[in-house]
């Protein structure tokens, strides 16, 4: 216990002072293990929509939670009642109840419709239970639902700005039901990387040695971190204070392109390198079209006039020009080399892939 009452200050100033223009702390580097988020969901209804909620001959679900519900605040319904709703819609409530959120606290909530509501705009979210993955109930939601979109409909014609299915209700839901969160097991607590990288859990490492003592950490893996922490929790939560405010100089990150094959977006970190090579790319298209003729048969032929499709098919191939790109070394040579073969974004998709296989791309290609 006197060993971290008496952990030398000085060293951690100097540290600090010392540290590198470009060094990352501690804290968004790791995360403490055991200490995270849980996801909950729920089902419910949101009321008072201006004739935009769900078609209930569609979505019979929609009405038997009504029936429920009235039920429920007392009030019967006869037998074989026809309930033609226009103002309710059943939607899905999800939120992420927070690290060591307490009963009485409240956290954001999101509602998005399940039936066939044309919009939540204006409407009210009833009393919702949230569930964890256990099944347990662990908030209620309820308030008014807030949608980031517009929209307009007349005479056949209509405008939509946004998502209008889907809203947030800011401080929607109180926590009834805490999550115990451990902080580590006994003395000991685990620091888990980001990314994995051998040499940032070595750096962590050293930090936290050179400012807490030999001995008080080791990497467990490229990833895991293990600590030594004050057993009592009040120095264990000054201690961890102290650790996540320490900076590392990260080690370099792996060479990485990402091409986002839907939208045509290319993106590559500050590792990546290009080799000595050639590159030629050509378009090629084929152009398809018909247009509508008329056969008129010939005079007294007793033939009958006839529509038919006449369909022309063109062939064009662009000619590629072979380009020499050299060998870069910076990220700004990579891109300069990549613009000189005059491609768009959707060509280079297909050059990056052909660079990588040829061995020229010094780099992981991702496709997602």
């Amino acid at each position: 216990m006197v060993r971290w009452k008496n952990y030398c200050i000085a060293a951690l100033l100097a540290g600090l002072a010392a540290m590198p223009a470009h060094a990352e702390r501690i804290k968004d580097l790791a995360s403490i293990q055991g200490v995270r988020s849980n996801q909950l969901i729920g089902y419910g209804l949101v009321v008072g929509l201006d004739g935009s909620g769900d078609q209930t001959t569609q979505t019979p679900f929609t009405v038997q939670s009504i029936i429920s519900m009235m039920g429920q605040l007392g009030v019967s319904l006869p037998p074989g009642t026809n309930l033609q709703l226009k103002n309710v819609a059943a939607v899905t409530v999800t939120a992420s109840l927070p690290a060591f959120a307490q009963p009485g606290q409240q956290i954001d909530v999101t509602v998005s419709s399940l039936g066939n509501a044309k919009s939540l705009r204006g409407g009210t979210l009833l009393m919702s239970p949230l569930k964890g993955a256990d099944g347990q109930v662990y908030a209620i939601a309820q308030g008014n639902v807030v949608i980031g979109g517009a929209g307009a409909a007349a005479g056949g014609a209509s405008s939509q700005v946004n998502q209008l299915s889907a809203g947030r209700i800011a401080n929607g839901a109180t926590v009834e039901r805490a999550v115990p969160t451990a902080l580590g097991q006994g003395g000991y607590l685990f620091l888990d990387l980001n990314d994995t990288d051998f040499t940032t859990a070595n750096r962590v490492v050293q930090a936290i040695n050179q400012n807490f003592g030999e001995g008080v950490a080791h990497a467990v893996d490229g990833r895991s971190v293990q600590v030594a922490a004050p057993l009592d929790s009040g120095q264990r939560v000054a201690f961890l204070s102290r650790v996540e405010n320490l900076h590392v100089n990260p080690g370099e990150t792996a060479a990485k392109v990402v091409l986002n094959a839907r939208t045509g977006s290319i993106v590559m970190n500050q590792t990546v390198t290009v080799d000595n090579c050639a590159v030629a790319h050509g378009n090629l298209s084929v152009i398809v079209s018909s247009e509508p003729v008329v056969s008129q048969p010939g005079p007294l032929s007793r033939g009958t006039t006839v529509a038919l499709q006449r369909s022309q098919i063109e062939i064009k191939a662009d000619k590629g020009q072979l380009v020499s790109l050299p060998s870069s070394v910076s990220l700004g040579d990579v891109v300069k080399a990549l613009n000189a073969v005059g491609a768009t974004t959707q060509d280079l998709l297909s050059i990056l892939q052909a660079m990588k296989a040829a061995g020229a791309l010094r780099a992981e290609l991702e496709v997602i």
